[in-house]
């Protein structure tokens, strides 16, 4: 007997990075099949693993049997490959401009700065560590500055009035800020962004397969 087999493959860790393809992959509807990547052993870091991501991090997407890396970039592309959810401008949509930019900013400007938050001693030693977090907690704080008021101005969502993968991919982001001293939540056009976001029925799924509780 032949048992079918998704030819799209999900290697993820629950609430890291590789959360966005997954809410993504959920939100269209694709046929997948998740892998799952046990940190605590450094399964990431494995010789299998790193010939299909030689960065050694999550997101890995197999799609035909060829690997795709970069949660933003697989991102867009999942978006541009479903133009009829209406998540992602196509070209020559006069808001694709404002998309490409945010997107880029979400992923070079503020995705790093949470590296930092989390492991401060890989920029600055163990020993200036404490540094390291007293000077990049204002950074992201900064950046929930700008972007909540582009919301207020320009809002309810990133690109105006209908949500884009940027939001998925800026909502990810204000989760990881839960724990800190100032969560991202405490913006109110920010706060209002993830709730819309949270209550599509994606969001539930998505928390559901991957055994997700805390920022429901």
């Amino acid at each position: 007997m032949i048992t079918f087999r998704p030819m799209t493959l999900l290697y993820y860790s629950p609430g890291s990075a590789s959360l966005l393809v997954h809410w993504l992959l959920i939100e269209f509807r694709v046929p997948y099949e998740l892998r799952l990547l046990d940190f605590s052993s450094r399964e990431q870091k494995s010789a299998e693993y790193l010939a299909l991501n030689p960065s050694g991090v999550v997101p890995t997407l197999v799609l035909d049997g060829r690997p795709m890396v970069e949660a933003a970039a697989i991102a867009m592309y999942l978006g541009d490959a479903h133009p009829g959810a209406g998540l992602a401008p196509v070209t020559g949509d006069p808001r694709r401009r404002d998309y490409l930019q945010w997107m880029f900013h979400l992923a070079n400007m503020v995705q790093p700065l949470f590296r930092i938050w989390w492991y401060p001693h890989e920029v600055a030693g163990a020993e200036l560590s404490d540094t390291a977090l007293e000077h990049v907690r204002p950074r992201i704080e900064a950046a929930w500055d700008r972007i909540d008021a582009h919301l207020a101005e320009h809002g309810p969502f990133l690109l105006g009035d209908a949500p884009s993968v940027a939001d998925f991919y800026l909502t990810m982001l204000m989760r990881w800020s839960r724990k800190m001293p100032r969560p991202a939540t405490e913006w109110p056009h920010m706060a209002a962004l993830a709730a819309a976001l949270k209550a599509r029925p994606s969001f539930a799924a998505l928390y559901a397969a991957e055994g997700l509780e805390e920022w429901a």
